[in-house]
């Protein structure tokens, strides 16, 4: 059996479909199972067995006819049986209508008359849940996996080298994480709050490593280590890697991203600030992940005294 899926979004968005992916695997061992995703999400499928292949259109860009006609010929030139797509878009429902492919499985909803097999959206659950349901439409009624990630060797290896060149032997760490996206200011936190976190560690647990993940883009870790020689800075450079380090952690402190997704696939613990989402849709029911919302909307007024309540308690 030959399957694709359509999974537009980002790196996060992919980890959370890896369920969905797994038990198709599990269900049918002998299936090639490809994805279609935005070129910005590729990366994510270093870390994901299920996968044959991984093709890249850019759902979100101002795609012209000849360009959803071309992924159209894409699609029925390699012939699958089967077609998943997360889109809730009508025309990609028409879109997979025109490939010819026998079955194809989406939402119930804009569209769904392009479907062999349409499943209600049940979209106040857990996101990964709810792309699970997905597989209904093949007659598959298990519960939603939980979430995993596949981390080569070579990423486990480039982890251990880090963690020697930070100075890390065999005591943990706890690692910092703010947005991986700049541009998006209700999902940042300031420095300075971060640099109230960290002073507080300092008093109550001095020789706790503290590392902090800093994006190729974002300097200002570089200024908070310079006034904190213990801060220590680490740059994974793609996804495998960061999970590695992740997995080596004993706490992610963290604002809503991809290094949380990470935190529960690798069963880091992980506490998490989030702004508007609704945690309950980012994060699986368990002691081990803890979201503190902000009542404003605005990751940047949690207050840093808040943070430090929750990482004390236990």
């Amino acid at each position: 059996m030959r399957v694709v899926a359509l999974v537009p979004g980002g790196i996060g968005e992919q980890i959370l479909f890896f369920p969905t992916l797994d038990d198709l695997k599990q269900n049918y061992p002998n299936a090639q199972i490809d994805v279609v995703v935005e070129p910005r999400a590729k990366e994510a499928y270093r870390i994901c067995k299920a996968v044959n292949n991984v093709l890249a259109f850019d759902y979100k860009d101002r795609n012209s006819a000849a360009d959803w006609v071309n992924l159209v010929g894409i699609l029925r030139d390699r012939e699958y049986d089967v077609a998943i797509s997360v889109e809730q878009r009508w025309f990609v429902g028409l879109l997979l209508w025109l490939t010819g492919i026998p079955i194809r499985i989406g939402y119930k909803g804009a569209g769904d008359m392009f479907l062999t097999n349409a499943v209600p959206l049940k979209s106040q659950q857990y996101d990964a849940a709810m792309y699970h349901d997905l597989l209904q439409g093949l007659g598959i009624n298990s519960p939603c996996p939980e979430l995993t990630v596949n981390v080569p060797a070579a990423d486990i290896d480039w982890a251990e080298a880090e963690k020697k060149r930070l100075g890390i032997q065999s005591s943990g760490y706890v690692l910092l994480s703010d947005s991986f996206e700049q541009s998006t200011p209700n999902k940042s936190y300031p420095m300075e709050s971060w640099r109230q976190i960290i002073q507080d560690f300092r008093q109550k647990q001095p020789e706790l490593p503290l590392v902090a993940l800093q994006s190729s883009d974002d300097m200002r870790w570089t200024q908070l280590a310079q006034a904190n020689p213990d801060l220590k800075l680490t740059s994974p450079p793609d996804v495998g890697k960061l999970a590695a380090m992740i997995a080596g952690a004993d706490l992610l402190l963290c604002i809503e991203g991809v290094p949380l997704q990470l935190a529960v696939a690798v069963q880091t613990y992980a506490i998490a600030l989030f702004g508007l989402t609704d945690p309950a849709k980012l994060l699986p029911k368990s002691d081990r992940y803890i979201p503190i919302k902000s009542p404003s909307g605005q990751v940047a007024d949690i207050a840093p005294q808040t943070v430090l309540e929750r990482i004390w308690r236990g």
